[in-house]
């Protein structure tokens, strides 16, 4: 490693050996913003205590290396603002302790693997990559409180499973990527959830009733998106609702509720009879995704005494 904090011991927390007053190990290395560059040395795996390794906002490069499985004590990993490139680090997906990962601002490419959201994470941050393909369809399954996808290149569908399992998810960022489709009525599963922004992607169809479910909901952005139909009556009805974003979509109608959120509802640029600010009337003759239903089979739309129910079977043993 080149750098000017590279050997600062106030960035290394050591611990001492029960078994050797004399002796200790090395059990946190923080070198956030010490301008290093280089690579991941693989001896670093010989620090078998280490528990905490924070080297963001750094200009390391390449990609990592597989002896850090052996770190069996590490539980924070952070390596967001560097300049790793490459697929996936499939190498953490065998860190056995691991419950904080953040990747943020880097170069990964590929696919997000599916067995990242099996482990028993509690944040997982890999927003500003170049990450591709579908999101995992077990990500609602997740021990995570914080999944934030952000920036990147992801397609398809939100998975229909999205909040089947009843997760303890609390923060969901996918704004800002190439999702399609509509936002499954399983979403209201997610009876934890305090923000939840979809902005910036091609989603369409009408927004589920399920959303105002979300009884501990925020934060909840559906902007610049290609919703349309009337934003369901009890979403600006939620006790916690701090701030709603449905601008530059195609909606026709709101609740009047809304106009409580004074300081919070944004609704500009889309379809709204008499209100200002809305799309011009040729833009809203022609709905994209109009015929698109998002009901399921058959089509029966889900209430939220019917969510509580699927959420008490799914936590059943």
């Amino acid at each position: 490693w080149l750098g000017s904090q590279a050997t600062d011991e106030s960035s290394l927390q050591c611990t001492p050996i029960l078994e050797n007053r004399h002796c200790s190990s090395v059990t946190a290395i923080d070198l956030n913003k010490a301008n290093i560059k280089g690579t991941i040395v693989k001896d670093l795996s010989l620090l078998s205590d280490l528990t905490i390794l924070h080297l963001n906002s750094n200009r390391f490069s390449g990609q990592l290396p597989d002896s850090l499985r052996a770190l069996s004590s590490l539980q924070e990993l952070d390596l967001s603002n560097n300049r790793f490139s490459g697929s996936f680090p499939q190498v953490v997906l065998y860190i056995p302790n691991l419950v904080y990962l953040d990747l943020r601002f880097n170069s990964f490419t590929g696919s997000i693997p599916e067995s990242l959201f099996n482990k028993q994470l509690d944040a997982i941050l890999l927003n500003n990559n170049g990450f591709t393909g579908d999101i995992p369809g077990n990500l609602g399954s997740s021990s995570a409180s914080l999944v934030n996808l952000a920036n990147n290149q992801l397609s398809g569908e939100i998975p229909t499973s999205f909040g089947i399992s009843g997760s303890k998810l609390k923060e969901v960022l996918f704004l800002n990527n190439q999702l399609t489709g509509c936002i499954p009525e399983s979403v209201g599963l997610f009876s934890d959830i305090e923000v939840l922004d979809v902005s910036f992607n091609s989603l369409m169809g009408h927004v589920p009733d399920t959303i105002s479910c979300l009884s501990e909901i925020e934060v909840l952005n559906l902007g610049h998106n290609k919703f349309s139909g009337d934003l369901p009556d009890l979403v600006c009805s939620l006790r916690n609702l701090l701030n709603l974003t449905v601008a530059y979509n195609f909606f026709s109608g709101f609740s009047s509720e809304c106009s409580r959120i004074s300081f919070g509802f944004d609704f500009a640029g889309n379809c709204i009879p008499g209100k200002g600010y809305q799309r011009p009337q040729p833009d809203c003759s022609v709905i994209p995704g109009g015929s698109l239903s998002c009901l399921r089979i058959p089509a029966q739309p889900l209430t939220c005494a019917a969510i509580l129910g699927l959420k008490a079977t799914s936590s059943s043993p």
